[in-house]
């Protein structure tokens, strides 16, 4: 088994072409505070990853064990676009095709929580993007909650991507435009920004 990834809520490792995520113990809770919080989070990623993968393409959920606190689910081999954006020809249609997801999602109610384009991989097999790590999702049918949804993939594409940010999130926008909710979550996106320039100044 092989550690892809140590962060401070979770450790992903690899063995075979399974995807094994483990919620780690926090020394700083309560032992049955934090066993009981990792394990709703737990069901909660897993119940998302469900419900998404009826929807757009997402890993395949293969178990989940709330005993060990840990989600195993298939690898999707392919390129992560935080690392590859910038270099495929079709990037503005990639876009497109996230924000169309997005729309997806948030009209069945399903919060990203960490969209970014570190979770989101162009597969090699089928050539369509993958959202992975729904681990900060939630069900909301809040404008808010979408918006910030869109607000971060916004501020990815500028952190990340800045040469070309602009006209990539123009383009994820014009995939959202498949939403039935589309004008009301930009308004609020609208707000959002103005909140975050406010801070910024302060």
């Amino acid at each position: 088994m092989k550690t892809l990834f140590q962060g401070a809520e979770a450790t992903i490792y690899l063995e075979k072409n399974k995807i094994l995520k483990t919620r780690l113990p926090k020394k700083y809770r309560h032992p049955a505070l934090d066993k009981k919080l990792r394990n709703r989070r737990t069901k909660s990623e897993a119940r998302l990853l469900s419900k998404a993968s009826l929807l757009i393409p997402v890993p395949q959920l293969l178990e989940s064990q709330k005993d060990v606190c840990s989600i195993e689910m298939s690898h999707i081999k392919g390129k992560k676009l935080s690392l590859h954006l910038e270099k495929l020809k079709n990037c503005q249609k990639i876009c497109e095709t996230i924000g169309n997801s997005l729309a997806k999602l948030h009209d069945a109610g399903i919060i990203h929580g960490d969209l970014t384009t570190s979770n989101l991989i162009l597969a090699d097999k089928d050539k369509k993007i993958y959202f992975i790590d729904f681990g900060l999702g939630f069900h909301s049918n809040r404008a808010e909650d979408k918006a910030v949804d869109l607000h971060l993939i916004k501020e990815a594409l500028h952190a990340k991507h800045p040469k070309l940010a602009d006209k990539a999130f123009s383009a994820v926008l014009q995939g959202y435009k498949s939403s039935k909710n589309y004008s009301e979550t930009l308004k609020r996106l609208q707000k959002v920004e103005q909140r975050g320039r406010y801070k910024a100044q302060y």
